[in-house]
């Protein structure tokens, strides 16, 4: 077992703690920014994806933020919003927003890890993970909506079929 398996394995290891260890591990950029958040930049196929972990000790959540930047034209808000509740439909693990104020797009998902529960690095691996796939599957789709003149079925028609690996 490496050093970093061994680390990321112990029971006591705070959940942004785990994440930090991570983030050097993928030699991710991040900064701790409280000892319960940490915000992290990672790189897709498509954009980079702005992404902040937080613990609450009050409800024993790990909640988690994925955001880009993304200024539709308000004229087709409506068609954006029905393209969200499709993907929303295919999520299974988070779920998608636009905040228009801040203009951005953000896949948010929380972790609840109640009655002392522990999250390991595989788990919180896969939390990001789902996060930067979920982005880089619909991305084509918000696009094509608000920019390409599409409606919400034709836009939703390239992320239809989920793509698996890298070419």
């Amino acid at each position: 077992m490496s050093n970093l398996e061994h680390y990321l394995e112990t029971e006591d290891l705070h959940p942004i703690d785990l994440v930090e260890t991570l983030a050097e591990h993928h030699d991710w950029d991040f900064d701790r920014i409280a000892e319960d958040q940490i915000a992290m930049a990672i790189e897709g196929q498509w954009r980079t994806y702005s992404i902040t972990l937080a613990w609450s000790n009050y409800d024993e959540t790990l909640r988690m933020v994925s955001t880009f930047e993304m200024e539709p034209p308000k004229e087709r808000l409506p068609e954006l919003y029905e393209v969200l509740n499709r993907a929303n439909d295919t999520c299974w693990t988070g779920a998608f927003s636009f905040w228009e104020e801040q203009k951005l797009m953000v896949y948010r998902y929380g972790l609840l890890l109640s009655g002392g529960a522990g999250a390991g690095a595989d788990q919180i691996g896969r939390m990001l993970n789902a996060a930067v796939s979920a982005s880089e599957r619909f991305y084509p789709a918000f696009q094509l909506v608000c920019w390409g003149d599409r409606t919400p079925e034709e836009s939703m028609q390239v992320a239809i079929a989920e793509a698996y690996g890298r070419a």
